[in-house]
């Protein structure tokens, strides 16, 4: 069972708007059995609707449109489904008064623009919007289904949820797919894959191993199409059981988890403390934990020292050794964390100095370069890393690095 995702708008095409429609929708089919062979963006030309619709259907069994639903001239969607089903249109009584009603509320006019949101053509079900004037439409023909959603995203969301997937799952006999991702973090994607070569090698043919790559972890997703689910999801964990043999020490968890969940986790369990002191990551770790629920049980401050001076006042570094090995350094780095860990209190401290670019590098220290120091009762870790070239990709590099060198200093301690 294949699924086409089609969303309208030139507001995307320009990149005015984030597309989130199709990831939603994707999400939901997916966790129906529904494999989404293709996600389209296309603009608001009658054309290339008519076009895409037409393609879609013939290869696919369902196909999802978001958008072009509204009450404006450029708003084409459902004039162009009702000339391509040969529809003409009607006014649907429930709907003139859920709109009429909706805008009373809001102290708007119940104009002819809004009135003609209850035209909806003749062929389709009508899918009642809840939430917003324009409906949903469900067309079937030769056995596809195809339907319209509102572009606005929580709409669209309600009538996936409440409408549409329950129609699906009622008109088709949908089979399973599973997906199952395990977190690893500690080796590069080449290394991982090298050291997991013939594991891989090894796996039952309907299952298919993705490597995805993230700064400081790569997940691996197994997934199996249009299956049995019960017994493929043992057979995923019976894979993933054996892949934790091979790379004990690398194992962050399953799904969305995360290095600082792991953190958060060791330290809350151990009743230790946890302070920061950054400066090329301008304080992302400390956001990153203080984003956790709980994260008051252990940290208990952050510094953000971006410029010498501050680190020299704040964290007590020497004014010295930042003159003889400038604040990219060791020393500096070493400093910090035990600057941090010295003046909060904590049992442990992370720091971070680096250069985030897209200037100030040079050749022995370019940019993307970043010592990482993890501070402890039992002393002090510095590490150096190259973290990429762009400064966003260095920042959240630099603080997952840093995460992760802290995990595996908790771990050794």
């Amino acid at each position: 069972m294949q699924a086409t995702v089609i969303t309208i708008g030139d507001e995307i095409l320009i990149g005015q708007i984030t597309d989130t429609n199709s990831v939603s929708i994707a999400r939901h089919l997916n966790a129906a059995g529904i494999v989404v062979r293709e996600k389209i963006s296309i603009g608001d030309d009658r054309e290339q609707i008519g076009r895409s619709v037409r393609q879609a259907l013939g290869e696919s069994n369902v196909v999802i449109l978001t958008g072009g639903l509204g009450p404006t001239k450029d708003d084409i969607t459902k004039k162009t489904l009702a000339d391509l089903f040969h529809s003409p249109l009607r006014n649907d009584p429930t709907v003139a008064a859920h709109v009429e009603r909706m805008l009373a509320a809001r102290g708007i006019e119940f104009n002819a623009l809004n009135r003609s949101q209850a035209l909806v053509p003749e062929a389709c079900t009508v899918l009642f919007n809840a939430h917003g004037t324009a409906p949903g439409m469900w067309f079937e023909t030769d056995g596809k289904v195809l339907v319209s959603l509102p572009g606005v995203p929580f709409e669209m969301e309600h009538l996936m949820a409440e409408e549409v997937m329950p129609r699906l799952k009622a008109r088709f006999a949908l089979r399973q797919i599973v997906h199952r991702t395990l977190i690893t973090a500690g080796l590069a994607e080449s290394v991982l894959a090298k050291t997991i070569e013939a594991w891989e090698n090894a796996l039952p043919a309907h299952l298919k191993l993705a490597y995805l790559p993230n700064p400081g972890t790569v997940r691996l997703r197994l997934s199996a199409y249009e299956v049995e689910g019960e017994s493929v999801r043992q057979e995923i964990e019976r894979q993933f059981e054996a892949l934790r043999q091979l790379i004990p020490g690398h194992i962050v968890g399953f799904e969305t988890a995360s290095m600082q969940e792991l953190v958060h986790n060791l330290l809350t369990a151990r009743g230790l403390t946890l302070a920061t002191a950054e400066s090329c990551t301008g304080g992302a770790i400390a956001a990153r934990f203080t984003a956790m629920p709980g994260a008051s049980a252990y940290f208990l401050c952050g510094a953000v020292s971006y410029s010498n001076e501050s680190k020299s006042a704040l964290l007590s570094v020497d004014p010295a050794a930042i003159r003889r090995f400038g604040a990219v350094s060791e020393e500096v780095a070493r400093q910090m964390a035990e600057g941090a860990r010295r003046i909060s209190g904590a049992d442990y401290a992370v720091s971070t100095t680096g250069i985030a670019g897209p200037t100030g590098g040079t050749a022995e220290k370019p940019v993307g370069t970043v010592w990482i120091a993890v501070s402890t009762p039992h002393g002090t870790t510095a590490v150096l890393k190259q973290c990429g070239t762009d400064r966003g990709q260095i920042i959240d590099r630099a603080s997952a690095l840093a995460i992760s060198l802290l995990h595996d200093v908790l771990n050794r301690n």
